[in-house]
């Protein structure tokens, strides 16, 4: 674990709120050794938070640029979220494969509730918790607890698929299932399939990451402070990563985190 970095941060090639320089300079401010940028991947279809597949050339040279010019004040790596929809489209096809990045990050924001790849046949876990709740009672017949298997399933197929480094977010499924009255984190439906995700996960020698987007908003980190135990049980590599879209944030909520894990 590397205490003085941040490997997931968003700046204006995706959804981001600042240009990716500004984030160099913060990283330095904060008394970082190393600052990874890991935009969200372009998508079979067009999001506000994604990046187009237009600006890749552009966000590499870019990134590329900054290694360079601050190569002897901080360490800079290239990086892309990446989302698994299906077996179709995820981080181990020859689009991702072929790019020049440092590393690759693998997340479900996504899941396909039938017909073709585009964002009005996705069930979205990761947006408003109104939209989220539509998603519940239209594509999973209200079960709360479908819609928690669907996507600890699609995320054992995106180890299995691999093609990426860290697992994002790895449970990420309850920060707005925690919102739903039916929802249980203790539940055998729920920790039955993360303990085998993390399973595999330990098999396929996988680093976890430790998200701290909501951790001094909420509390909440990505896995949730109870699975820390599993993630030692198994010896599963952890970083603490921030997920900032924004320069301040570039540090947000990473100490606590990690006094949680070594406590």
């Amino acid at each position: 674990m590397i205490r003085n970095s941040n490997f997931h941060s968003h700046c204006t090639f995706c959804d981001g709120h600042s240009e990716p320089e500004e984030f160099v300079k913060a990283a330095i401010d904060a008394g970082f050794v190393a600052y990874g940028f890991s935009s969200h991947s372009p998508l079979p279809f067009k999001t506000f938070w994604n990046m187009d597949a237009e600006k890749m050339p552009l966000y590499i040279a870019e990134i590329n640029r900054l290694k360079q010019k601050y190569s002897n004040r901080i360490k800079i790596y290239l990086g892309l979220e990446i989302d698994y929809l299906d077996d179709t489209y995820n981080a181990s096809i020859e689009y991702f494969r072929q790019l020049p990045l440092d590393y690759r990050i693998g997340s479900l924001h996504f899941m396909p509730c039938g017909g073709p790849l585009t964002e009005a046949n996705m069930s979205c876990i990761d947006g408003p918790y109104s939209d989220f709740e539509t998603d519940v009672n239209e594509h999973f017949g209200g079960s709360i607890r479908r819609m928690t298997e669907k996507f600890f399933a699609n995320s054992m197929r995106m180890v299995e698929a691999g093609g990426f480094d860290i697992v994002g977010h790895i449970d990420k499924i309850y920060m707005n299932g925690s919102r739903h009255p039916d929802f249980d984190i203790n539940a055998e439906w729920y920790q039955k399939p993360f303990l085998k995700l993390l399973d595999l996960v330990a098999e396929k020698g996988l680093t976890v990451e430790i998200n701290t987007k909501y951790m001094q908003r909420y509390g909440w980190t990505f896995p949730h402070v109870d699975a820390y135990k599993e993630l030692k049980r198994r010896n599963i590599p952890v970083m603490v990563n921030s997920d900032c879209h924004y320069t301040s944030l570039v540090n947000d909520g990473r100490d606590a985190a990690m006094e949680l894990f070594n406590s």
